[in-house]
């Protein structure tokens, strides 16, 4: 599945379309947490270990996890991939797809054949829940396929837990050796620029992962806006709700417009239509981008609009299409 979010991209392929550009091609929060005030200091020195040990509590806090010393933190879940695909020896990987195609390629960097046997892999990668289909699979599922792969290890990406069932999420189960739970920070709080993201391990996984990643990884910014967004829980709670809403307007407006809505999050819905590339040629042509698929030539991928104007330029691109 390629990337989302190339507006330079979109202009080329749609040159004569309105600025600006509306992105749907992502599945990023459009509502971003307000960046707090920064001490000049954290773009002077040199990360502190104290401010590095600071964000790993609050993390563990606020996913879930059994304590500090069980948080990676990183610049993004990106740089994270292929330091966890190298844990284990190179044998083969099972990525369960559709999902990233980050999450192949950081294998095969790795040295990892890709199949489809998971008791015989040694690498398992499931996404949950799935981008882009929005599906859940259950925590108790999941620690079975931990078991069946005990020869291996098992990486949960929970890019999207944020806006899933957290109940069903394996960060407190993460003192298990062969499991590594992934969770990234941009998507949720919108701030995919910031370039932060988290891995959830056994202590004993976590230090590796540490030790692989060196000193100084994150910025001094990232760590200081990470705490201070993970730790605002009325923020968070306030802004699942907004999601909610706003994702419920939109679904009004795909199922109004004839599209067959099968799967998503609150930050992103996926549809499927037989007329597919005609209406992703329509929206760009109107300034609207949104994701396709190759591998899906049905489907089509909508981010949320971030504000009423992005909203109404929607509808109206969606209405003229349903009546074309």
């Amino acid at each position: 599945m390629t990337h989302g979010g190339d507006l330079a991209a979109a202009r080329k392929l749609f040159p004569g379309a309105p600025e600006p550009f509306i992105d749907l091609s992502t599945g990023i929060n459009p509502f971003a947490y307000p960046l707090p005030p920064l001490d000049p200091a954290v773009f002077a020195r040199l990360p502190e270990t104290a401010a590095v040990e600071r964000l790993a509590a609050i993390a563990a806090q606020a996913y879930g996890a059994p304590s500090p010393a069980h948080v990676v933190v990183a610049p993004g879940v990106q740089i994270l991939l292929p330091l966890v695909a190298a844990l284990v020896p190179p044998g083969e990987a099972v990525v369960h797809e559709p999902t990233y195609a980050e999450h192949a390629r950081a294998a095969r960097l790795a040295g990892h054949a890709l199949g489809e046997d998971r008791r015989k892999a040694a690498l398992v990668v499931l996404v949950n829940p799935n981008n882009p289909t929005g599906d859940v699979i259950p925590r108790k599922s999941l620690l079975s396929i931990a078991d069946d792969c005990s020869a291996g290890l098992l990486v949960v990406d929970e890019a999207f837990m944020d806006v899933g069932p957290g109940d069903q999420s394996l960060a407190g189960d993460v003192t298990a050796p062969n499991l590594v739970v992934l969770r990234s920070f941009g998507k949720f709080f919108g701030l995919a620029g910031v370039r932060l993201g988290f891995a959830l391990a056994s202590a004993d996984v976590a230090a590796r992962l540490r030790s692989a990643l060196g000193p100084w990884a994150v910025s001094g910014p990232a760590l200081a806006v990470g705490a201070a967004a993970l730790a605002d829980a009325a923020w968070i709670a306030q802004t699942r709700k907004r999601l909610d809403l706003t994702m419920q307007r939109l679904d009004l407006l795909l199922v109004a417009a004839g599209l067959d809505l099968v799967g998503g999050t609150s930050l992103f819905r996926l549809v499927r239509t037989p007329a597919a590339g005609e209406l992703f040629d329509h929206l760009g042509r109107a300034g609207i981008f949104v994701r396709r698929f190759t591998e899906h030539p049905d489907w089509l991928r909508f981010g949320l609009p971030g504000d009423e104007t992005a909203q109404q330029r929607l509808a109206q691109a969606l209405t003229q299409f349903h009546a074309s």
